[in-house]
């Protein structure tokens, strides 16, 4: 199991120490989210400023650009880092996408599959002849004069993972990608009972192994009651989302999320923690000592995540505390 980091940064400029301090600490692999900030500008900063550690977008918000534009930003910073490159893709929800990023909203798992295909004839086109005719039911990509072809490169087989909650997601992922990322709101039951074999089924319709598709995820981790009670917070956050109550149900606990969306439609952020109950708390949460949270997180994980970001972002001051945490981690794996 590798372990790898989350960064967060709120200005470019702080990218360079960001990422150094990533790549001393011992992290396999780093990741950028598109949340406040663009999730691919950073990443720039990361190619140019490491020379060991991966990284990638967990997740860039798929259908707010083309299958060209991220074609040419992976393209990009797969040649700059030498290959270290994984491109990280997921759909949001409907009303992000109409209403945040002012696109349209079709079905997501089809439009993802085709995205994918998409760009990857792209890149086929661009390490070899240029030429590109494709076809789909949602792009149409059939012009790519030699003036605007970047061209080939050293690296041009670029891992791309997805995101997702669902079934269909998680069949796509085992038919066509080369990892899975896991939503943080998840459950070890959730993982055994929908991740997994979804990704099997959609590995079987390609041949391909489960061992094919890395599956990662972010974690929740609390070593103290202060912390334990911000991931309730978070947690009730994404209990309240409609596309996240699959995860519930498999607990019996789906009536939970319509209380939470009535309460988050309304505004009432501070009640909804009081929903989230000690035992969904600890189904989601690992709560333990720092110095336990290694032993504790392979406990839990082995055989169902080949890879861990803890949720919170890493801070270069807290480095020492990382290393250690980092270092322990490995003598587990």
């Amino acid at each position: 199991m590798k372990i790898d980091v989350a960064i967060l940064p709120d200005n470019l400029r702080s990218m360079p120490l960001l990422a150094l301090a990533a790549e001393e600490t011992g992290f396999d692999a780093l990741w950028t989210s598109e949340i406040q900030h663009d999730p691919f500008m950073p990443l720039a900063l990361v190619a140019e400023h490491t020379s060991r550690i991966e990284f990638g977008t967990a997740i860039d918000v798929a259908f707010a650009r083309s299958p060209t534009t991220i074609a040419h930003c992976a393209w990009d910073l797969a040649k700059a880092s030498r290959g270290r490159f994984i491109l990280g893709l997921g759909t949001q929800v409907k009303a992000h996408i109409e209403r945040r990023f002012g696109m349209n909203w079709e079905p997501p798992a089809p439009k993802l599959r085709e995205m994918i295909i998409a760009m990857r004839a792209l890149w086929k086109a661009w390490q070899g002849d240029g030429r590109i005719n494709f076809r789909g039911q949602f792009y149409k990509i059939t012009l790519m004069p030699p003036f605007f072809n970047p061209g080939p490169i050293e690296h041009p087989d670029i891992p791309i993972f997805i995101a997702g909650v669902n079934a269909q997601l998680c069949r796509l992922a085992g038919e066509l990608c080369q990892g899975f990322h896991v939503h943080p709101f998840h459950t070890t039951e959730y993982l055994r009972q929908v991740v997994l074999p979804n990704i099997k089924f959609g590995a079987d319709k390609t041949n391909r192994q489960r061992s094919d598709v890395q599956i990662s995820s972010s974690i929740f981790i609390a070593t103290n009651a202060a912390e334990r009670e911000q991931v309730r917070q978070q947690i009730s956050f994404y209990a309240s989302t409609p596309s996240y109550k699959a995860v519930l149900d498999v607990h019996g606990w789906g009536d939970v999320s319509a209380k939470l969306g009535s309460l988050a439609a309304r505004g009432k952020w501070k009640e909804m923690p009081a929903f989230i109950s000690d035992e969904m708390l600890d189904a989601v949460t690992i709560f333990a000592p720092q110095e336990e949270i290694p032993a504790r997180v392979h406990a839990r994980y082995d055989g169902l995540l080949d890879r861990v970001t803890f949720y919170a972002p890493f801070d270069p001051i807290d480095a020492p505390k990382w290393r250690a945490v980092v270092e322990s981690f490995q003598t587990n794996t």
